[in-house]
């Protein structure tokens, strides 16, 4: 099975729960849409929002770009909490892979995502927020690809 996410252009929707250190899971709803161009660079953009709470939404905007011949990517993202991010990503046979850092950050905050591919048209995502050597927060998503 090859994977749809990422490689394919696409709406995503997603459903999961967020969890910060010392709290309680709080849910989120959100969508990810995918586009390519012709020179092998993608940009993706990602909306979060956790209704019934009182925390802020997510808003990512992404622009990567695929080795030739490869299975690894890298990209730029803006994100609108934690600044400039930069990153890199694997692409393996069941999962996609990927890690990020932000950029001029006195707290040295990364992250990481792992997407599992359950079907062409399904995902299962967890991620992590880290400070220094700490996790600060996780994130767990199921992802449906949305036909246009």
């Amino acid at each position: 099975m090859a994977h749809s996410f990422l490689l394919e252009p696409g709406r995503w929707i997603m459903q999961g729960s967020w969890l910060e250190r010392d709290s309680m899971p709080i849910s989120f709803k959100g969508m990810t849409l995918v586009v390519w161009n012709r020179d092998d660079w993608f940009s993706m953009a990602t909306k979060l929002v956790f209704p019934g709470s009182d925390r802020s939404e997510i808003s990512c905007q992404y622009k990567g770009r695929l080795h030739d011949g490869d299975r690894q990517y890298t990209f730029l993202l803006q994100h609108n909490i934690l600044g400039q991010i930069e990153g890199e990503g694997w692409i393996c046979p069941d999962t996609i892979v990927q890690r990020y850092w932000v950029l001029g950050d006195r707290e040295r905050r990364s992250g990481f995502e792992t997407l599992h591919q359950v079907s062409d048209d399904n995902y299962y995502l967890t991620s992590g927020i880290l400070a220094g050597h700490f996790l600060t927060s996780t994130m767990e998503a199921s992802l449906e690809r949305q036909l246009i």
